[in-house]
C-alpha cells in the first residue's frame, strides 16, 4: 500500500514537472485526469492541483459566450492566430454540449479550428459539458489552472451558449466577452439583462459585406443599452463597451485585444484583478462543498432511502416536504 502511494506521488511529481516544462502530451493527460470521476483519479487530480500552487504563472482568462451560429469557432481561430502571431501562447478550452439522452458529445472543435489546431503556440482541448449548468465542464476551472502552469499566456474558455447559468464561466474568467451576430434592434430583447450585466465587452461579429451596416446598427444599439446599466466598480470610464469585428476577414481583432488589455491593466493597477480572483476562489470553494453534498446523495445507501420515500410520496402517504425533511435527517444521523 505504501509503495503504491509513493508511486502515485512520484507520478504526480513527474506529471507536474512535465506540465511546467510545456509538455503538451502531459497537459492533455492531466486534463483527462481531472475530468475523471473515479475516486482515485480525483485524489490524484487534487494532489496535482495542490502541487502546481507553487508555480507562479498567470494567464489572461477570457470567457467567451454567444448564441449558436454567431461564429464563435471562427472568431476563436482568427483571434487565436492573431495572438500567436504576436508570439503569445494560447490555450482554448472549448466545451461541447453533451446529449441528455446518451451523454455523448461530438467534440468537433479541432475540426472547426483547423488552422489554430496546427499552430505550435496553440492548444485546443474540447470537453463534454455533461449537462453541467453554465455550458462549462465541471472541471474546466482546474483545466485553466493546468494551462496557466504550462505557460500559456491567454486561456480562452468557450461556452455552450447564452443562458441564465452563464455566471459559471464569469466565475473563472478575468474577462467575459459576449459575441453577437448582426440583427435588427429587436434582437436586443433576445439577450437577458443578466448576461448584459456580466459582459465586459460585447463584440458584434460578421461586420463585413452586406451585413456590415446591420452590424454597425446592432453595435450602436448595444452600446446605448450598456450606458443605461449601473456602473460597476471594476470598470474604468467607457467600459463595458460594444465594438464590431469580422472574424472571417480578420478585421477589428487587434482593436478588440487592445480593449481587453486596457481593461485588464486598469483592473490590475486598481486592485480589482487580484480581488476578483480571490472572490472566485471563494465561490469555487462553496461550489466544491455543494457538489460534494450532492455526491453523497448518489451513494447506494442514500439512493435506497430516497427510493423508499419516493414511493411513499407517490402513494400520497407523505408530502414531499415532510419526506425530504426525514430523508435529510436520516442521512445526517
Amino acid at each position: 500500500m505504501i509503495t503504491e502511494q509513493r508511486a502515485a506521488r512520484m507520478d504526480i511529481s513527474d506529471l507536474k514537472d512535465r506540465i511546467v516544462a510545456g509538455d503538451r502530451r502531459a497537459l492533455s493527460r492531466a486534463i483527462t485526469l481531472i475530468e475523471s470521476t473515479r475516486a482515485d483519479h480525483r485524489d490524484q487530480a487534487a494532489a496535482l492541483i495542490e502541487a502546481l500552487k507553487s508555480v507562479d504563472r498567470e494567464a489572461i482568462r477570457i470567457g467567451l459566450s454567444g448564441t449558436p451560429g454567431v461564429g464563435k469557432s471562427t472568431f476563436i481561430e482568427s483571434f487565436g492566430m492573431m495572438l500567436t502571431a504576436q508570439r503569445l501562447r494560447v490555450a482554448v478550452l472549448a466545451v461541447d454540449p453533451s446529449s441528455t439522452r446518451s451523454g455523448g458529445s461530438i467534440l468537433g472543435d479541432k475540426t472547426r479550428m483547423d488552422r489554430l489546431s496546427r499552430d505550435p503556440n496553440a492548444f485546443i482541448r474540447p470537453s463534454p459539458s455533461r449537462s453541467h449548468l453554465g455550458g462549462v465542464a465541471r472541471r474546466t476551472r482546474e483545466a485553466v489552472t493546468l494551462c496557466e502552469a504550462a505557460g500559456f499566456d491567454v486561456v480562452l474558455i468557450e461556452t455552450v451558449g447564452v443562458g441564465q447559468s452563464e455566471t459559471v464561466v464569469a466565475e473563472m474568467s478575468d474577462l467575459f466577452i459576449l459575441l453577437l451576430a448582426p440583427a435588427g434592434g429587436d434582437e436586443l430583447q433576445g439577450v437577458k439583462r443578466g448576461i448584459m450585466e456580466m459582459a465586459d465587452i460585447i463584440l458584434v461579429n460578421k461586420a463585413d459585406g452586406d451585413l456590415k451596416p446591420a452590424a454597425m446598427r446592432t453595435c450602436s444599439d448595444y452600446a446605448g443599452a450598456l450606458r443605461l446599466l449601473r456602473k460597476r466598480p471594476q470598470d474604468p470610464e467607457g467600459f463595458p463597451k460594444a465594438t464590431t469585428v469580422s472574424a472571417l476577414h480578420e478585421e477589428g481583432l487587434r482593436q478588440a485585444w487592445d480593449e481587453m488589455m486596457t481593461l485588464v491593466n486598469w483592473r490590475r493597477d486598481h486592485g480589482h484583478f487580484a480581488g476578483r480572483r480571490a472572490e472566485q476562489a471563494r465561490y469555487w470553494f462553496g461550489e466544491e462543498v455543494r457538489q460534494g453534498l450532492l455526491a453523497q446523495l448518489a451513494t447506494p445507501s442514500a439512493q435506497a432511502v430516497m427510493q423508499d420515500y419516493a414511493e411513499r410520496v407517490a402513494k400520497g402517504d407523505m408530502t414531499p416536504t415532510i419526506a425530504a425533511a426525514e430523508v435529510l435527517e436520516r442521512l445526517h444521523s
